[in-house]
């Protein structure tokens, strides 16, 4: 694990370090007349110990298990990145993820929600830091600041199950560990007020890879702790349950006869969102399936993507297909190391919430402040997964494909 040395000044100097970022969607509604996103409509419910869910789809070249301890997502190679999303989308809502993140360093393992815009909420764990998790969100795709994340303290992530909540509405989001708000984002401290809060309909992506792998940019890998250690492997992360729950756009649970969510406008504000009543053939109960222990969700292809970038070329566009679109796209968020900064990126800071006294047992509190025992990857500094491979790519993804 990372010194909590870390001064200031020096994480205003690793997010400076910080490349741009490209993000990708499979199609831009600020940019262009996109598909509508199906609904959940409703509560959704995924018990991994029982076996796959049928509400999530595989990025390309996922391979996942299931066994009593749930979904297990495991990284023995640079290469690796298993990831699921889902297919239907949230507008304003709840996600309660039960998970133990994959130990490890180099290691990472995610749980996000994303727009087709690109707004974006985050809950990361680095697997070389087991006392603390990492919260972020963008807004649009904007990564010309990386001052959004946050760090809280949680008792031995990577070592046992806790449950990690996000609730998302019009006024704000609510971040939980365990049923204890550890952070709060509002209009009043938002970067840019209530226009830069996510606000547009949301996929949900979990998944793990390697951030810290040969060939990474330098950022990336102390952001990391350092190359991943494979003769540690395997490092595995186990999700062992997810509840959706669907707000419709509106500030309290939907109970079905939602079908989807259209884009009126390129605003890309929640009021222009439709909602659009009818059957969507609407998942109000528990989703899963006892079938084999090797079950897989079904793997979906992808619309074409549209990739969004910032101040850089990126290898990862190049080797976006219309088949794996979905593959590069979500989690997280690219850094590079060389001489070029990111605009905005002088200001940068994070946040932390640690235990009292040090105790990894001890509740996070809910201001998310204090220093960093790792270097902080608000936005683009987070996730450069091995070029090629596939993997979750959040909001401010730069020479990488990432989760999703």
């Amino acid at each position: 694990m990372m010194s909590k040395a870390f001064s200031v000044a020096t994480v205003a100097l690793a997010a400076s370090s910080l490349v741009s970022a490209q993000t990708f969607t499979t199609c831009n509604p600020l940019k262009k007349t996109c598909p509508a996103d199906p609904a959940f409509g409703g509560t959704t419910s995924c018990d991994f110990t029982k076996g796959a869910c049928n509400s999530f789809s595989m990025a390309d070249g996922t391979d996942i298990k299931y066994n009593g301890q749930g979904a297990v997502f495991t990284i023995t190679k640079d290469a690796d990145a298993p990831t699921i999303h889902t297919g239907k989308y949230i507008f304003f809502g709840e996600v309660e993820v039960k998970v133990q993140a994959a130990p490890g360093r180099g290691i990472v393992t995610s749980a996000v929600l994303q727009s087709d815009d690109l707004d974006e909420i985050d809950w990361e764990w680095v697997g070389g830091d087991n006392t603390q998790v990492q919260t972020n969100y963008f807004s649009k795709g904007d990564t010309t600041s990386y001052d959004r994340g946050a760090f809280h303290g949680v008792g031995n992530p990577t070592g046992q199950v806790h449950t990690y909540s996000v609730k998302w509405t019009s006024q704000g989001v609510w971040w939980s560990i365990d049923g204890q708000q550890v952070r709060e984002l509002t209009a009043a401290n938002a970067k840019g007020g209530a226009a830069s809060l996510p606000q547009t309909p949301m996929q949900i992506k979990l998944g793990t890879w390697v951030a810290g792998r040969k060939g990474a940019p330098d950022g990336t890998v102390q952001w990391a702790g350092g190359l991943a250690d494979y003769s540690k492997a395997p490092f595995n992360a186990y999700y062992q349950s997810v509840k959706i729950v669907d707000y419709a756009g509106k500030d309290s649970p939907a109970n079905g006869g939602v079908k989807e969510y259209v884009y009126n406008d390129n605003t890309g504000n929640w009021k222009s969102i439709k909602v659009v009543g009818g059957s969507g053939n609407d998942d109000t109960t528990t989703t899963t399936s006892a079938a084999s222990s090797t079950a897989k969700p079904t793997k979906t292809t992808s619309k074409t993507t549209e990739a969004s970038s910032t101040e850089t070329e990126t290898a990862s566009s190049a080797a976006s297909k219309t088949t794996s679109a979905e593959s590069k796209t979500t989690l997280t968020t690219a850094v590079s190391s060389t001489s070029k900064t990111g605009s905005g990126s002088g200001n940068a800071t994070a946040t932390v919430s640690t235990p009292a006294g040090g105790s990894s047992n001890t509740a996070p509190a809910a201001t998310g402040s204090a220093t960093p025992s790792s270097v902080p990857k608000s936005g683009a500094e987070r996730g450069v997964a091995a070029i090629g491979s596939v993997m979750l790519a959040g909001a401010g993804v730069l020479v990488a494909q990432l989760l999703l």
